[in-house]
């Protein structure tokens, strides 16, 4: 497995670590359901050194990463941010990314299990005057996330954070290294995710620890990261999108711009678009006690089996076991009650819109 710049740290807070996309990462320190909360009610912080970090520069930038994504880079200011995804011919999604609109071109930020295979995707579709550089294995990434987190980063780095809006960023200096932080994260909390040279990890991670003393700070695990995600109803690649599924099946349609001009998939996502969606991701919430897991059935009232599970898990926030899956279209209505096979049972759900947690 490989390791990040701070596995030692890991190690020595006692975290229980796994393979993680081929990374040793901490799963947990003190426990999902306590760090759960810390992030909710104060303040966490993650390591995230395992995500992937691209380049894409150059005067032909613009046109390249307009073709592959679904949604429209022409519309960034520099400094700013756009959640978006590559897609394929079919519509099917190769990742869900990050690109940020930098004064040379777009820094990328992809999923750490599809790091390899985005950068070989984008190389392909390379033109003579667009370059791309991996800049994965050179680059920490650390995030601060909770209603506390800016007068933790604010204290750490000496600047006001409080104009810095959502999905925005900005380049400064963090002990005379480079450091580019942004108002991002994964938890639906407020929050900013920092990236800098590896040799800053150590020393940023230490520096935020401490400032956050007064405010409850804690170390975050991937378990807990997972559950604060799937509460906000943010995907997971690999559980609810992947190349088998289109952005409009998973309600991401929002991120598809047919106006902007020709990518790759966008005649497959019209088509499907004007055709109807066969399917459609689902969020629910349980009426009997039973925790959903990614891939188990779902079955309509009839007993037929309509979709499956793709993330599910006992809600630390709500008390309540909570999941989503793909269902029938005409079975993805707010209110509809459906099953979820559970260890040789069928238990009662209910479709819910929106977030689980409000």
């Amino acid at each position: 497995m490989k390791q990040t710049p701070l596995t030692a740290v890991h190690r020595a807070l006692g975290a229980k670590m796994v393979d993680f996309a081929g990374f040793e990462m901490p799963v947990q320190y003190a426990g999902v359901i306590e760090e759960h909360l810390t992030v909710r009610r104060a303040v966490g912080l993650f390591d995230l050194c395992h995500m992937g970090e691209f380049d894409l520069e150059g005067p032909g930038a613009l046109a390249v990463l307009s073709k592959l994504t679904t949604n429209d880079p022409a519309a960034l200011q520099e400094g700013d941010i756009q959640y978006t995804m590559l897609t394929k011919p079919d519509g099917g999604i190769i990742d869900d990314i990050l690109v940020y609109r930098t004064a040379t071109g777009f820094f990328l930020v992809v999923n750490a299990a599809n790091t390899a295979k985005d950068f070989a995707w984008i190389k392909e579709h390379l033109t003579p005057d667009a370059t791309l550089q991996d800049r994965s294995s050179e680059l920490a990434l650390l995030a601060v996330q909770g209603p506390k987190s800016l007068p933790v980063v604010e204290k750490v780095l000496g600047l006001s954070l409080a104009d810095l809006g959502s999905y925005t960023f900005l380049d400064t200096t963090y002990k005379d290294l480079p450091l580019r932080i942004s108002r991002t994260g994964y938890t639906g909390e407020d929050g900013f995710e920092l990236y800098l040279p590896n040799a800053g990890a150590e020393p940023l991670w230490e520096d935020l620890m401490a400032a956050g003393g007064d405010y409850g700070i804690a170390p975050i695990g991937l378990g807990a990261r997972d559950t604060l995600r799937l509460e906000m109803r943010m995907p997971l690649y690999g559980n609810d999108i992947d190349e088998t599924t289109t952005p409009l099946e998973a309600g991401l349609g929002r991120f598809v711009k047919f106006d902007k001009g020709d990518f790759l998939g966008r005649d497959a996502l019209l088509a499907q678009k004007e055709a109807g969606v066969p399917r459609r991701l689902v969020a629910f919430v349980m009426a009997q006690r039973g925790i959903p897991r990614h891939g188990y059935p779902l079955f309509d009232e009839a007993g037929d089996e309509i979709g499956h599970v793709t993330s599910g898990t006992l809600s630390p926030s709500l008390n309540q076991p909570i999941g989503t899956g793909y269902v029938k279209a005409e079975l993805a209505a707010p209110g509809t009650t459906i099953f979820v096979g559970i260890r040789q049972k069928r238990l009662q759900a209910q479709i819910i819109k929106g977030r689980f947690l409000k």
